[in-house]
């Protein structure tokens, strides 16, 4: 596929941005030979590049690019304590190199809290690089940090102090699966932070792909959160066809494709295809339904393995999302002022048990195992 064809595909699936890299040269932990302008050979050159950035933005779709220093290494993304203030200082150059040349609507930094906290001055001038608009930048650029962290506690700080616009963190990976866990550590940064600072993630160049961190049957369910969630969700690639790791955390990226396949490999074609079609029809929602774009959320249930929450915006329909993780069917009883007895399946992970336009009983709502749902009412006044 031409990169045309590729951003066409993620323009069908409402993809707001792509964050690429980092593709920088940057031999592990050797702070002295890090080069932040210079495209690593094996991923293209400057030319492919900006080819890559106008056709997203033909799209509409906007490139953040990953300046993360030492992502090749092991003594961290900033190399040792002592590397920090001179790497700091090379990265503002670079900064003004790649949004003004490269043409990039923004930077995605790895290991914030270590720049910010060492030289803070510097972590002020980087921001304002980033954020502040020029005459020659008029528009708003964004400034995305990443940490792992992973309690919420933790998060809030960290995203109160650094200024970022988004802050992707390991607040859903933080050991097992705990419904009632992930609703406390939701709520907690909801209840703290503007939703548009929010950002939720499984997954990523550390961590790996989601079908691999939590099953392949669990993709679905995982998809239905991120993307009803406050927030901004922010999806590893291929993680909207449920990819595998393979050998490494970097897999090579399966498209679309008409060629015909035998047994397993249908099997899986299938699959893939039916999450890719799961995670648009969630994706178009969300970007036309104001209640999950920027409503107000709301916990109506929540146990070790189910959760259930409200998304609700002044007269716009309103939306119930459900979810069970455990190994057997649930039954939920959900009743609050705020909902109807009945509702209809907007999206469903298992649309034979419970297909679209069906109407559920909110007061017995019964989801398999491993089964989530998006169910919808009208605003009545």
């Amino acid at each position: 596929m031409s990169i045309e064809e590729k951003m066409e595909s993620l323009s069908e699936l409402k993809i707001k941005g792509l964050v690429v890299g980092p593709i920088h040269v940057a031999p592990a932990d050797e702070a002295a030979n890090l080069r932040f302008e210079e495209i690593s050979s094996e991923a293209g050159n400057l030319e492919q590049f900006k080819s890559l950035v106008q056709a997203a933005h033909k799209k509409g779709i906007f490139v953040v690019l990953d300046l993360t220093p030492n992502y090749r290494g092991s003594s961290g993304p900033w190399f040792s304590n002592i590397s920090v203030t001179n790497v700091a200082e090379r990265l503002k150059s670079a900064l003004v190199f790649w949004l003004n040349d490269g043409g990039v609507d923004g930077v995605q930094l790895s290991g914030i809290e270590r720049v910010a906290s060492v030289v803070p001055s510097l972590w002020t001038d980087i921001r304002t690089i980033v954020q502040n608009k020029t005459d020659e930048r008029p528009e708003k650029r964004v400034l995305i940090g990443v940490t792992d962290r992973s309690s919420a506690e933790d998060v809030s700080k960290l995203l109160s102090s650094s200024g970022v616009d988004l802050l992707v963190s390991r607040v859903l990976l933080s050991g097992d699966i705990d419904a009632t866990e992930h609703a406390q550590s939701i709520q907690r940064l909801y209840s703290s932070h503007n939703q548009t600072k929010l950002a939720w993630s499984l997954g990523g160049r550390a961590e790996g792909h989601l079908a691999s961190l939590v099953s392949p049957a669990l993709v679905k369910l995982h998809q239905l959160l991120l993307l009803t969630l406050p927030g901004t969700p922010v999806i590893n690639y291929g993680d909207e066809i449920g990819l595998m790791d393979e050998d490494n955390q970097f897999p090579k990226m399966l498209w679309d494709s008409d060629e015909e396949l035998n047994g397993t490999l249908q099997e899986e074609r299938d699959h893939r295809l039916s999450c890719r079609d799961l995670f648009r029809r969630l994706s178009e929602l969300r970007a036309k339904e104001r209640s999950l774009l920027f409503g107000d959320f709301v916990v109506l249930f929540n146990s070790s393995s189910s959760l259930a929450y409200l998304r609700v915006w002044d007269q716009s329909e309103r939306y119930v999302a459900a979810f069970n993780w455990a190994e057997e069917a649930i039954l939920l009883q959900l009743s609050d002022a705020a909902l109807p007895r009945q509702a209809l399946v907007a999206v469903s992970t298992n649309s034979s048990v419970l297909p679209t336009d069906s109407s559920v009983d909110l007061t017995n709502l019964r989801l398999g195992p491993g089964q989530a749902a998006l169910l919808k009412f009208p605003y009545t006044g």
